[in-house]
């Protein structure tokens, strides 16, 4: 008797491990939108595959607004924004999660004694407007102006907020923010802009409207020079199993770190 019942034991216990195998989570997370958010997107969802082996994760980088119109015609399960959603979209149905927020340091070379400038006096530096230094309270020197290629998520955002899109008189445009930071270091007239968790202690950044870039200012709002980071749903609509575990695992505290190391301030 006690055989027997240690054989029915031992078959329970294989049908409930063979029942755990089964009811492992697979499928995919299909998501689409702003280029800007490709570091952060890719480290989210690189970590995530590694959690969940059976779940393939994608990212089409298509623009903020082809991402929420994928959401709206069920071509993705997550958009990505990085942007505010606007009246008229969250009226169709959609919601807007801030995963992140962006900020755009505005760096300088260490031995430049300009420390402070506001966003009206950087749109005028950058569409050419004012052309010296000493205009800014600097040295009798031209201003150098290094920026991002076209199509770079970081020059587009400092671009909008600005207000100087398609009027930037750069010397440089550069491919990565590094060469930015490197440039900007080695040229004492040069200005740029960074993702502030790319900034080395070579450049420094400066404050706009008497605020200095940091996480906290970026998080409360008072840095102006940021975006928001915003994942994209169907309000009414559920998501999948692994969409949902992905979205829940993107917006928790744990991914704040893979989010900071991609360069933006976690809103979590």
């Amino acid at each position: 008797m006690k055989k027997f019942v240690s054989l029915m034991l031992a078959a329970v216990l294989a049908l409930s491990v063979m029942a755990g195998c089964s009811q492992k989570m697979s499928g995919n997370v299909a998501t689409d939108g702003s280029t800007s958010m490709e570091k952060v997107i890719g480290a989210l969802g690189e970590a995530f595959e590694a959690q969940n082996k059976n779940v393939t994760f994608t990212y089409n980088p298509t623009g903020s607004g082809s991402g929420i119109q994928a959401v709206l015609e069920g071509r993705c399960d997550i958009g990505l924004s990085s942007r505010d959603l606007k009246a008229e979209e969250s009226a169709q149905g959609l919601t807007g999660t801030v995963l992140a927020y962006d900020g755009i340091a505005v760096i300088v070379n260490p031995d430049n004694p300009v420390s402070e400038l506001d966003v009206d006096t950087i749109a005028r530096i950058y569409t050419g407007e004012i052309t010296n230094w000493k205009d800014v309270g600097g040295l009798d020197a031209e201003i150098v102006l290094i920026g991002r290629e076209a199509g770079s998520g970081t020059r587009d955002g400092f671009e909008s907020i600005t207000g100087t899109a398609d009027n930037c008189q750069y010397r440089q445009e550069l491919t990565s923010t590094g060469d930015v930071i490197t440039t900007v270091s080695q040229n004492p007239d040069a200005i740029g802009y960074a993702s502030l968790a790319s900034v080395k202690d070579t450049v420094r950044a400066v404050t706009v409207g008497g605020v200095a870039p940091t996480e906290d200012t970026v998080k409360n709002g008072s840095y102006v020079i940021q975006r928001p980071f915003v994942l994209v749903t169907k309000t009414d609509t559920p998501l999948s199993e692994p969409a949902q575990k992905f979205f829940d695992f993107a917006i928790s505290p744990d991914a704040a770190e893979l989010i900071s190391n991609a360069g933006a301030v976690a809103a979590n």
